[in-house]
């Protein structure tokens, strides 16, 4: 038996989500919050351009979409990491043929609301939950200039974000909630890159440009329009955080000293830097995802995690397949299609948000560190001769999705061990390449 659906949310997540039940002969409804943003001026300063990878990419591919969101991609094959002497250094992601795409938020998010309408879904603007009586399985919405409308669900899903209204309603009225979230010290502003004078990109436009400086770093991703996105992952408080940098003078010799290169390529930087707005960074771990069969968390209102391993998009789009492949196993029997994907995927979401965080302090730390380096080249020339037995935890999680997110914590937890015992060998940098060295590897992965 076919569903009436309500999603809360056209986000990336409930878009995509509602294309998957339409799919499947279902009659879908999303509530959205927020205006409709293809009606409106995107403001800039707020998207943090996306990475898309292979999770993501096979979920859209199920629904026949793949293709079309890689028009509107741009894709990187690896960092390009930004010495403070002006130097450059280019590290390949994965394989060679293995990539990331760059792709706005905006655009995709547009992009897959017009799709969902195509299939005929019906996505209603400036609503706003409320309230929800899960007795009476009824929701209430304020609209932008309406009274307080209250409407019947069979089946709902929360997908309105890290700050969900569904997931508090849930968390309201359960009596054994189990609720987590935290800050990272830093947050994140936006910056850009414009084209050269001859329309060209500025930078080199197939890699993601990275600034490591320790304790802070800046990135950039291209854009179709031959613009970077750039992110500047700064600490709030501090001798050197946003707090500090509080006037013209201030900004202008903080990045002529930091990042030299970044204040010829963007003109407009210090105007940006005060115009866009300072972003936090949070990350929410919860349980229990769902109720009974009437109710589920999906994407960021699940599981909301920081941007540093560009899979929270990736993570929301796996749990949609996720759900889709439950409901071709159990049709209609949405008890066990909610119960199995709560068991699936909470692991996962975990593991992915600790993933993201251990990610932050590897690429503004130790991208730009010789040994690290190093160390990627051993675990490169490992993978390469045994794909089968080493396997990168960046490719693991970027281009495995048939390895689980907890998995991949767990295998790159136990390589890492390894990968720091071999690195302290006095003469490494000599046999690195070594049949010693991958001999001492191999034995320990036994």
């Amino acid at each position: 038996m076919k569903k009436e659906i309500t999603i809360i949310g056209a986000g990336l997540v409930g878009s995509l989500l509602s294309i998957y039940l339409a799919k499947r002969g279902h009659q879908v409804k999303i509530y959205e919050r927020r205006n409709d943003m293809r009606q409106e001026q995107m403001s800039a300063g707020r998207s943090i351009n996306l990475a898309l990878s292979d999770r993501g990419l096979l979920a859209l591919e199920k629904v026949g979409l793949a293709e079309e969101i890689k028009n509107i991609s741009i894709p990187m094959h690896g960092r390009c990491i930004h010495n403070l002497d002006g130097t450059t250094a280019y590290q390949p992601y994965g394989k060679e043929g293995q990539y990331i795409n760059s792709v706005s938020r905006a655009t995709l998010n547009m992009k897959l609301m017009d799709l969902a309408e195509q299939h005929g879904i019906e996505i209603l603007f400036n609503q706003k939950c409320e309230a929800v009586d899960w007795k009476k399985n009824e929701i209430a919405f304020e609209g932008l200039n309406t009274e307080l409308q209250t409407f019947n669900f069979e089946l709902l899903f929360g997908s309105d974000g890290a700050f969900s209204a569904a997931r508090l309603q849930h968390q309201l009225q359960h009596q054994k909630f189990d609720y987590h979230q935290y800050y990272i010290d830093c947050g994140y502003k936006e910056l850009s890159i414009p084209p050269t004078a001859n329309g060209d990109f500025a930078l080199e436009k197939n890699a993601l440009h990275i600034w490591p400086r320790k304790d802070y770093m800046l990135i950039a991703l291209p854009n179709l329009d031959k613009t970077f996105t750039c992110t500047l992952f700064f600490p709030f408080e501090g001798a050197l955080s946003f707090s500090q940098l509080n006037t013209k003078e201030k900004v202008t010799n903080f990045f002529e000293k930091t990042f030299p290169d970044v204040t010829q390529l963007s003109p407009n930087y210090v105007e940006e830097f005060f115009n866009n707005p300072t972003s936090s960074l949070v990350t929410v771990k919860c349980f229990p995802w769902i109720r009974e069969d009437k109710f589920a968390l999906i994407g960021d209102a699940a599981h909301a995690i920081v941007p540093f391993f560009g899979q929270g998009m990736n993570c929301g789009f796996e749990d949609c397949r996720v759900i889709d492949e439950l409901i071709e196993q159990h049709e209609n029997d949405w008890a066990t299609i909610l119960q199995q994907y709560q068991t699936l995927r909470k692991p996962d979401g975990d593991a992915i948000a600790d993933l993201a965080v251990n990610n932050f302090t590897e690429m503004r730390d130790r991208t730009a560190d010789p040994m690290f380096l190093l160390q990627k080249k051993i675990e490169a020339r490992l993978h390469d001769k045994f794909p089968n037995k080493w396997i990168p935890a960046y490719s693991q999680v970027t281009f495995s999705p048939h390895i689980r997110y907890s998995e991949a914590l767990k295998r790159g937890e136990m390589q890492e061990a390894i990968m720091q015992k071999i690195m302290q060998l006095p003469n490494i940098n000599d046999i690195w390449n070594s049949e010693e060295v991958e001999q001492m590897i191999l034995a320990q992965l036994n």
